[in-house]
This record gives structure tokens, sequence and C-alpha cells, in this order.
């Protein structure tokens, strides 16, 4: 990767609703030369996909926790099926240590609170719920820092 598909990445992380054009003018370069450099990206994993970030407070999932589970009372395999269709779960993470899985999850509130914990009580011996006050870091861009 050069300096141009750094820039390219900055550019799309901070705005992938970008056009092509708007991209070869940014990167002062030829709008085939950018979907080529696209696609490469694209072709090697770097780019996994395009999405965007949506306000769980719009829809009326005010409460962001931070969940930690461990001690389950079914096999791993089980609860990791179950887990994907949480729908309040926003991440799930498989982790090292005392803890078996950390999980950020968006709720309307206490009554949310309360019913996704009960939920996952019937799977666990362990949960363990820090509601979160504020993130000063809640997205940040991915790009190499020349260390790679």
């Amino acid at each position: 990767m050069d300096k141009t598909d750094i820039a390219l990445l900055n550019i799309l992380q901070e705005d992938a609703r970008i056009t092509v054009s708007e991209l070869s003018k940014k990167l002062m370069l030829s709008r085939p030369s950018v979907t080529e450099r696209l696609h490469r990206l694209q072709e090697k994993g770097i780019i996994e996909g395009f999405s965007a970030r949506v306000s769980p407070a719009a829809f009326g999932r005010n409460t962001m926790l931070i969940i930690q589970i461990s001690d389950l009372k079914i096999p791993a395999m089980q609860w990791e099926k179950m887990i994907v269709e949480e729908r309040d779960v926003l991440e799930c993470h498989r982790v090292t240590g005392h803890i078996g899985y950390v999980i950020k999850a968006a709720v309307n509130g206490m009554d949310g609170l309360r019913a996704l914990v009960d939920r996952l009580m019937n799977y666990s011996n362990y949960v363990n719920t820090s509601v979160i006050l504020t993130s000063p870091v809640s997205y940040r861009p991915i790009v190499p820092t020349g260390e790679e």
C-alpha cells in the first residue's frame, strides 16, 4: 500500500458514500485509477465492505452497555448461535482471561437492560453489566501506522 491507498482509506472511512468522481478529485487521480485501487483493496480483504453508522438512540435504544459473560450453562457453540439472534447485541467477542465473552449492547432504558440481563442469565452463571456513560472514542478509522 502506498500513500494514495492510505489517503483513499482515510477518505472512505470518513464518508463511504463519496462518489468515485469526488474521490478522483481529492486524490488527483483518474476515475479508472481510483476504481482499480478500490477493487484491489477489496480483493486483498483490506476493504471488507461499506456500511452506514446508525444511531441506536434514534431507534429508542438509548442505553449502551458493556456486558461480561462467563461460566456458561451451555456449550460455547450453542451460546454463539443464540447470541447471534439477540437483537439488542451490537457486538459479541470471545476473549481470553477469566471472562469468556464481552458484549456491546443497546437497549431501551432500564427496562430493556433488565430484560436483556434476564435473558442472558438463562445461559450463564456470571453476567456483569456496565452502562456506558460516554464514549471518548466510539469509532476510529484504521490505516497503516508504518509499522505493518
